[in-house]
């Protein structure tokens, strides 16, 4: 069936135009650089780790290690700058014993439900469409509620403008209502969390902060998500020209897919 997930609906958000080129017109666009690679290899040795509790830490480096190069080989870039490389390696040895105690430190006692659960769930009121999504971890707590948590790799944090940017933080409030839907949980049961992976700070390598996620911020998550399949099922693809240079720009601005 058709599908929307929280990257295909952050395309629409930048652009309809953009999400009509790259999720449907296929247009590659960006395709990984270190970054990503280390972001993935990261998220692998976590999934791990908390699969196989008390996973020693040489063992985590060498799953780290295999997962890094066969990221960076999947690239398929002869200039991949050698030194970040490195340093990126560097880094994952320190992020890397820091997994169970900020988890620890952070629930207290907990025990795992998923790592990588996939949400594949209808979207009420839209019978053809269902939403997908994949759950980095969810945990659960000894008072009974479980608590969503998603990886995010970085270099030292993030200011208070990212941690307040609501297309950020409505990944995990869709996350939440979709996995209520699943299993039939209560939202009052379920907590949501952001865990930053710092590959650059000197001390609280790894922060997990809570992200509210009341009825008024699920319900206008939800509002923007029906709004981006309506246009999407009605073929209307409207430029946001103000996207094209804002920010980070569009990396299709004034190519010959759009001039």
């Amino acid at each position: 069936m058709p599908h929307i997930s929280y990257s295909e609906l952050k395309n629409w958000c930048h652009c309809p135009f953009y999400h009509k080129l790259v999720n449907i017109d296929k247009i590659k666009v960006f395709e990984g650089n270190e970054y990503t690679a280390f972001g993935t290899a990261i998220h692998a040795v976590c999934e791990s780790m908390l699969i196989e509790k008390d996973m020693a830490n040489d063992d985590a480096g060498n799953i780290f290690t295999e997962q890094f190069r066969k990221e960076l080989q999947d690239l398929g870039n002869d200039e991949l700058k050698k030194e970040l490389v490195v340093s990126m390696a560097r880094q994952a040895k320190l992020i890397i014993p820091e997994v169970y105690s900020a988890l620890d430190e952070y629930f207290g006692e907990y025990e795992v439900v998923s790592t990588e659960e996939k949400l594949y769930e209808p979207i009420d009121g839209i019978d053809d469409y269902l939403f997908k999504g994949f759950i980095d971890l969810v945990v659960k707590t000894a008072d009974g509620k479980y608590h969503i948590i998603d990886w995010k790799t970085c270099s030292w944090g993030w200011n208070s403008k990212k941690r307040s940017d609501k297309m950020i933080l409505y990944q995990l409030v869709l996350y939440k209502h979709y996995y209520c839907k699943k299993h039939d949980i209560e939202p009052e049961n379920i907590e949501i969390h952001f865990a930053l992976l710092k590959r650059t700070a000197k001390s609280n390598i790894i922060e997990l902060f809570k992200v509210t996620s009341g009825n008024k911020r699920t319900n206008n998550a939800l509002d923007l998500l029906y709004r981006a399949i309506k246009t999407i099922k009605n073929k209307v693809h409207i430029k946001n020209r103000l996207s094209c240079t804002a920010g980070y720009g569009c990396e299709l601005y004034k190519t010959k897919y759009c001039k």
